[in-house]
């Protein structure tokens, strides 16, 4: 596992942006063989959406090969809905770069047939020879995507019932109302998130502090689905001082110098 700890949010996001626009550049990809990017919702990736429209519009980035998959949406909201994770993705990323609208993958939380559309999703993934990199956020009590404590650490794409702690953290999407927030949605797994070649976990804030030390300092645990990222061949979390706050000093000091001799080229 690589742990990249920065100042703030804004270096966070800024670390995660060039990083996900680098290895679209260094794949070429074509459209016989487009580069697969997992891609979340929420307020953590906000600013890496940023960073990655304004390379784009600077002529640094195109999208033109880029095949994205959502992580997850909620059941009984449609595309137009504003809360809806498919509305948010276009709001904040699709509506300004160059992707092509058929290489866009969103579930869909109005269909009547859910176990039809998780395996299409599935196998959509598979067609495309896998996910390159699958970039999310991690949530309070550990989860990635919608993968609660208690999820198997090789679940696939299904129906997921929300805990109460992820519904209070998403109600200030709802006004802060809890009872307007679905308790139910479609969400990637985390066997399907961990098949990707590469994982990036963005975190930032005390709120994490928790999930950031049970995510690198506890055991593989499906109590805490971010935790399965420690089997990953290619991993990574990029995380803020904050949300470091609870690792060990010697944690911290580790990974700094790890990354410090990288830059060195040692």
């Amino acid at each position: 596992m690589r742990v990249i700890i920065q100042k703030d949010y804004d270096k966070c996001a800024k670390w995660a942006a060039n990083y996900i626009a680098n290895k679209i550049k260094v794949a070429r990809p074509t459209a016989a063989k487009p580069f697969v990017l997992g891609l979340p919702t929420g307020s953590t990736p906000m600013g890496v959406y940023k960073e990655l429209v304004n390379m784009f519009k600077s002529g640094k980035l195109s999208f033109q090969h880029v095949v994205t998959f959502s992580m997850d949406e909620y059941i009984g909201l449609d595309l137009d809905h504003p809360q809806s994770y498919a509305h948010f993705m276009f709001e904040n990323l699709y509506n300004h770069i160059d992707i092509k609208k058929e290489n866009i993958n969103i579930l869909n939380g109005m269909t009547k047939d859910y176990a039809k559309e998780c395996a299409t999703y599935e196998s959509k993934m598979r067609h495309y020879g896998g996910v390159n990199l699958f970039f999310g956020g991690i949530g309070t009590d550990g989860h990635i995507a919608f993968n609660e404590p208690g999820s198997s650490l090789t679940s696939r794409t299904r129906v997921k019932t929300l805990t109460q702690e992820t519904r209070e953290d998403n109600s200030r999407f709802f006004g802060n109302n809890i009872n307007k927030v679905p308790k139910t949605v479609l969400t990637v797994g985390v066997g399907t998130i961990m098949d990707a070649e590469e994982v990036l976990i963005m975190a930032s804030g005390a709120s994490k502090a928790q999930a950031i030390h049970d995510t690198i300092e506890e055991g593989v645990n499906h109590m805490c689905a971010a935790s399965a990222l420690q089997m990953h061949q290619h991993g990574i979390i990029v995380c803020d001082d904050a949300a470091c706050s609870k690792l060990l000093p010697k944690t911290v000091d580790y990974f700094k110098q790890i990354e410090n001799l990288k830059f060195e080229g040692v």
